[in-house]
Order: structure tokens, then C-alpha cells, then sequence
């Protein structure tokens, strides 16, 4: 009797992540309204840089601010898609497939979870491009003044290189 209670209890508390669900679909939404907010400041920005009177270090400035504008708009998005990929799989893992998704083409394709692992994997890559956005926004605010700064940089880009090359391996056994 005692165990039978503990297993109800212990099963039913699966419910609790239903509140993780929910707290990322807000994070979702509150990145999305960021990085909108932030793609809707791109045509004053536009307008300016028509100018004719700018100088050139005016426009090569406001050219760096609009640039990074735009990086953090879509750094913005895919915080968004991760957030929403980790709701959805979470929900999927805990509480089974989602009904109206089961007759959607798209689903299959979008989301087809296999267990925790997959769900990670799919995160992880979708962090790692994250993190290669923040590395570029950062760089293109980087004054190379000196051939060191440009080693640092071109050493930055290697690097990322050389991460988005192992990410796209296979681990073995688990097809070419």
C-alpha cells in the first residue's frame, strides 16, 4: 500500500515539469519580443546611413551599429527556437506526443524526438550557432589596430571553424 502510494506520487510528478514547459514558452516569447523590437530599429538606422552628408568614419560606425543590430535580431530568434524546441521536447518526453501535432506533415520532420539525448543534441547545436553569432557581433565591434588583434581574431575564426567541423561528425556507429 505504502509503495503503491510512493509510485503514484513518484509518477505524478512528472506534472511538475509541465511548469518548465511553461516558463520556456514565456522566455520564448519574451526573446522573440527582444530580438522584434530590435529588427524594427533597422530602418531608422537605414535611413540614416542614406545620408549623403555622413563621413565615412560616420557611416563605417553607424554601418558596425547596424550590422550588430541585426546580429543580435537573429542571435534573438534562435534563443527563441531553442527555448520552443526545449518546451516542446520536454512536454513530448514527459507527457507523450503532442495530439494536434500528429496530423501536422511539418511535425515529423520538426521535432521527431527519440529520447533526451536527441533533445540535447538539438539544443546543443542550436546553442553553438548562438554562440558563434555572439563571437561575430563581438568581433565586428573589435578594433584591429595592431597584427596581434588580427592573430586573436583569425585564431577566434579557426577555432569556430574547427567546433562547427566536430559538431557536424558522425559518433561512430551511428551511420556515415
Amino acid at each position: 500500500m505504502l509503495r503503491r502510494l510512493f509510485e503514484h506520487t513518484l509518477w505524478g510528478s512528472r506534472f511538475l515539469l509541465v511548469l518548465g514547459v511553461v516558463s520556456s514558452m514565456l522566455m520564448a516569447l519574451g526573446a522573440f519580443l527582444l530580438a522584434t523590437l530590435d529588427a524594427l530599429q533597422l530602418p531608422r538606422y537605414l535611413a540614416s546611413y542614406m545620408d549623403p552628408d555622413l563621413t565615412v568614419e560616420a557611416r563605417t560606425d553607424l554601418r558596425n551599429r547596424v550590422l550588430t543590430l541585426i546580429v543580435k535580431a537573429v542571435d534573438g530568434y534562435i534563443i527563441t527556437a531553442v527555448l520552443i524546441i526545449f518546451a516542446l521536447g520536454l512536454y513530448q518526453l514527459v507527457m507523450g506526443r503532442l495530439e494536434v501535432a500528429r496530423d501536422s506533415p511539418v511535425a515529423s520532420q520538426w521535432l521527431p524526438l527519440a529520447d533526451l539525448e536527441d533533445l540535447k543534441g538539438r539544443i546543443a547545436n542550436l546553442l553553438l550557432l548562438v554562440l558563434v553569432i555572439e563571437f561575430f557581433q563581438r568581433a565586428l565591434l573589435q578594433d584591429v589596430d595592431r597584427p596581434l588583434d588580427l592573430l586573436y581574431l583569425s585564431v577566434g575564426i579557426l577555432l569556430i571553424g574547427v567546433t562547427l567541423w566536430l559538431g557536424k561528425r558522425k559518433p561512430p556507429g551511428k551511420g556515415a
